[in-house]
């Protein structure tokens, strides 16, 4: 009987086609996210094409995604741009086998999209472009390399010598898959080393806020704090990453129909008087009762203080254009500006120097206004101009240039559809009427009867939101629950409907909750 020919042994799977464009694109996206930490970050490839998506998308689109993901929308923006981009990269690899130029075009016609991306950025610069170059070199060699070496192991296979062919060739995509990875996060390390907050002395407050009242926090389970915590304060923007800016480098210019222009630096800034205001913010995208509002202690300089250093007495301008470090502009109309609120340009945020993801160094903030028309984060620059010559990020998109925050109630307790036992409920939430002489009253309505009056919490002053609650004898059953505010000039909340678009959504917080 004629012996068993023997079994060549099973050798160990190496990366296949797809996999060498998706290992191939890391790579260059890897390396090009670290020299864009050490140039500009808003130039890496990915975040470019990212921020080109959302200039380009339409409003109610952008309106759908902020109610579905809330803040995690860049997230899922980012992703779903890297996810495109691994889908082509892995076409490429498979045009690759074939042809290796062509599948090497793919990957710089990639590039290619990422360098349009770039260029479209109002504040773009010659050396913005050089992490898009740095991934359309990289990709396409590490694309050969992983070519060479899986035409080496072929090779090897059919000369007796397979397993040999196949280490290398994972040795390649190995070392290849380690210089991706530590491209990006030596890319982040270098942010990081860059931006400093914490190490930021704030001067003292010529004039300082009085001392914030005890709030209902911890008399009334399930409201929001008087106070915003840092940490839990909502961030809506057009940005995918946050900004790397150091104090050394930063300057402030004022410019446009001023009698001089003039530019500051930092520390000439902390050096003038500062103040510091209990203020509420509030994203024009908030709906009815959500979530994109919240309450801090806001350190800076009076905004006039600043326009005054440029001399604005005999100006025709009508609106402040203000530009952030990567060219994105806000409108704000010069007359609500400086009609006596307090606009300040904030440099410290419930007791210390503003976050990175809110605007550190230096942000805008005024009081009354939605957030994009007054809230301009990594500001660097004010323009006085007109609306007739000068449009702005969000005007350019159709949104209202005056926009003041609507009056609001909104219920934090008991939860939408929240199972209830009968008897003693506490409903509860915040309130705010900024500009109007704050929050006077608050009123709640069961099942369509009459509005019965809540009770109010303490105030933060006028610009600063108000807690209420109001005890319920709740019985079985199915309750509508409603809130309505009233400021302290006697204007009501309406109760007529809006969407967010063009300028801030209105109507009354309802809920229903189940009482069994």
């Amino acid at each position: 009987m004629p012996l068993p020919r023997p079994r060549r042994p099973r050798l160990p799977k190496h990366p296949q086609w797809p996999g060498y464009g998706v290992l191939a694109t890391l790579v260059g996206i890897g390396l090009a996210h670290l020299v864009a930490a050490l140039t500009h970050p808003a130039s890496s490839p990915v975040l470019a094409v990212g921020s080109a998506v959302i200039d380009l998308t339409p409003t109610p689109l952008k309106e759908w995604a902020i109610r579905q993901f809330g803040t995690a929308d860049k997230v899922v923006l980012v992703g779903s741009v890297l996810v495109g981009v691994l889908v082509l990269a892995a076409i490429a690899g498979v045009l690759a086998r074939r042809r290796l130029a062509v599948g090497a075009g793919v990957l710089v016609a990639l590039v290619g999209v990422a360098v349009v991306a770039v260029l479209s950025r109002p504040e773009a610069g010659a050396i913005d472009l050089l992490p898009s170059l740095v991934a359309a070199v990289t990709g396409p060699v590490a694309l050969a390399l992983l070519a060479r070496a899986d035409r080496a192991a072929r090779e090897g296979r059919r000369a007796g010598r397979g397993a040999e062919g196949r280490r290398a060739l994972l040795l390649t995509a190995g070392v290849l898959g380690v210089l991706a990875l530590a491209g990006g996060v030596a890319g982040r390390f270098v942010s990081s080393l860059r931006l400093r907050p914490e190490d930021v002395t704030l001067p003292r407050p010529a004039d300082p806020a009085p001392p914030l009242p005890r709030g209902l926090d911890d008399q009334v389970p399930g409201i929001t704090p008087f106070r915003t915590p840092t940490g839990d304060f909502y961030r809506v923007d057009t940005r995918l990453d946050v900004p790397v800016v150091g104090t050394d480098d930063w300057t402030l210019t004022i410019d446009g129909d001023v009698d001089r222009k003039v530019t500051m630096r930092f520390d000439e800034l902390l050096a003038m008087p500062m103040i510091e205001r209990d203020i509420t913010l509030t994203c024009v995208s908030n709906s009815v009762g959500g979530p994109y509002v919240g309450a801090a202690r806001w350190l800076g300089v009076p905004l006039r203080d600043v326009l005054d250093r440029a001399g604005i007495g005999s100006t025709k301008a009508d609106q402040i254009l203000s530009t952030d470090v990567d060219g994105m502009t806000i409108s704000t109309p010069l007359d609500l500006a400086l009609d006596g609120r307090d606009a300040i340009l904030a440099v410290g945020m419930n007791g210390k120097a503003l976050p990175r993801e809110h605007g550190f160094p230096v942000r805008m903030v005024i009081p009354g206004l939605y957030g994009f028309i007054s809230a301009t984060k990594w500001i660097t620059r004010l323009t006085l101009t007109t609306y007739a010559e000068r449009d702005a990020y969000w005007t350019e998109r159709g949104w209202a240039t005056d926009a003041p925050i609507k009056i609001s109630a909104r219920i934090d307790t008991p939860r939408a559809l929240a199972a209830l036992d009968p008897g003693d409920v506490v409903i509860g939430g915040v309130a705010w009427a900024q500009e109007r002489g704050g929050v006077a009253g608050v009123q709640v309505r069961i099942d369509g009867g009459g509005w019965v009056d809540a009770q109010l919490g303490p105030s933060g002053g006028d610009d600063y939101w108000r807690q209420w609650f109001y005890r319920w004898k709740a019985d079985s059953g199915s309750h509508r629950i409603a809130a309505r505010a009233r400021s302290g000039d006697g204007e009501p909340q309406t109760a007529v409907r809006a969407e967010p678009f063009p300028d801030g959504a209105s109507g009354l917080h309802e809920l229903i909750v189940q009482v069994g």
